[in-house]
C-alpha cells in the first residue's frame, strides 16, 4: 500500500508546486514552515498562510494550523494544513511515511534519511542513498525533473535561469538591511527605473520592464542581498497566479519517486 500522508519541508512555490501534484494525485499533504516565509511568489506559495491564515493556490486551499493536533480537522475540511514548525517537531506526532525536504536551502540541514520510510530532498545539498532517498533536480535545463537515485543534483549555480532572454536582472534584492516595504502590487505592469519597493527608505527599482510576478509579503525585516521580488519580462502574457513550469515538473518527479518506491516494494 502506498502511505497517503505526506509531509513537506518549506511552504514556497516549488513545494506548492509538489503539494498540488500530489494532492491532485490523492495524497493528503501537511506543510512546515517558518513563522516569517521569505517567499517571493506568494500568489502561488502555500507559505502565504501563515500570514492569511488561508491561501487557496488553482483550487487549493491551504489552512494554518496552530498545532500538529489540529491537522486531522484541518485534512477532514479537505484542506492542506501549514504548521508554523521550523524545526519539524512535529514530526514525532504525525509520523509520516514518506518525508519531502522542499526548503530549497542548498544545503542539506537537518534532514536525515531515517527520518521516514521514504526521504526525498529536492535540490542541491542532498545525496541520495546518503542522507535522502532520492533526490530531484531543481536547476533549468535538460535534466530539469529527473529523480537521482544515486549521488547528487546538479550543484547551485547562483544564477537564475534566463526568461526571454533575461536572467539575474529580473530579480529584486534588498540593498541594505531593514524592514521591506512593497511599493508596487503584484501583478502589476512595471517599467525600467521604476521603484517597485524600499528597505529602509532605500529604493528597488525595476532593471527590466515586465510584470511583477512576486513580491515579499510587507513589512518583513530582511538582509541586504535578500531576494525580495521577480520581474518577469514577458509581461501581461504571464499568469502570476499560475504555478510554474518548473514546480509542475518537479512535482512530477516527486510523484514518480514516490510511486517508483512503493510499486517496487510490492513486487
Amino acid at each position: 500500500m502506498i502511505p497517503r500522508l505526506v509531509v513537506i519541508k518549506g511552504a514556497g512555490d516549488l513545494a506548492t508546486g509538489v503539494a498540488h501534484r500530489l494532492r491532485q494525485s490523492g495524497f493528503e499533504l501537511v506543510m512546515l514552515e517558518l513563522a516569517q516565509p521569505l517567499a517571493v511568489r506568494r500568489t502561488v506559495s502555500f507559505a502565504t498562510a501563515v500570514f492569511l491564515k488561508t491561501v487557496t493556490v488553482e483550487g487549493i486551499r491551504a489552512e494554518l494550523c496552530p498545532t500538529a493536533e489540529d491537522v486531522p480537522g484541518c485534512l477532514a475540511r479537505k484542506n492542506v494544513p501549514l504548521l508554523v514548525d521550523p524545526e519539524a517537531a512535529s514530526l514525532e506526532i504525525l509520523k509520516p511515511k514518506i518525508l519531502i525536504d522542499a526548503i530549497m536551502a542548498k544545503e542539506n540541514r537537518v534532514t536525515k534519511i531515517k527520518d521516514a520510510e521514504l526521504v526525498i530532498g529536492l535540490g542541491p545539498g542532498f545525496s541520495a542513498g546518503v542522507d535522502v532517498d532520492a533526490v530531484v533536480e531543481t536547476n533549468r535545463g535538460h535534466a530539469l525533473g529527473r529523480v537521482i537515485y544515486e549521488g547528487s543534483a546538479a550543484s547551485d549555480t547562483g544564477e537564475p535561469g534566463l526568461i526571454a532572454g533575461y536572467g539575474k536582472e529580473r530579480l529584486l534584492r534588498a540593498p541594505v538591511d531593514g524592514l521591506f516595504k512593497p511599493v508596487k502590487e503584484i501583478g502589476e505592469l512595471v517599467a525600467r527605473g521604476e521603484i517597485v519597493a524600499t528597505v529602509e527608505g532605500s529604493p528597488i527599482k525595476a532593471e527590466i520592464n515586465g510584470l511583477i510576478r512576486g513580491l515579499l509579503y510587507p513589512d518583513l525585516l530582511i538582509k541586504a542581498g535578500t531576494k525580495v521580488g521577480d520581474i518577469d519580462p514577458r509581461g501581461a502574457e504571464v499568469d502570476f497566479r499560475a504555478i510554474s513550469d518548473k514546480a509542475r515538473a518537479i512535482g512530477g518527479a516527486v510523484l514518480e519517486a514516490i510511486l517508483n518506491r512503493y510499486n517496487r516494494m510490492e513486487e
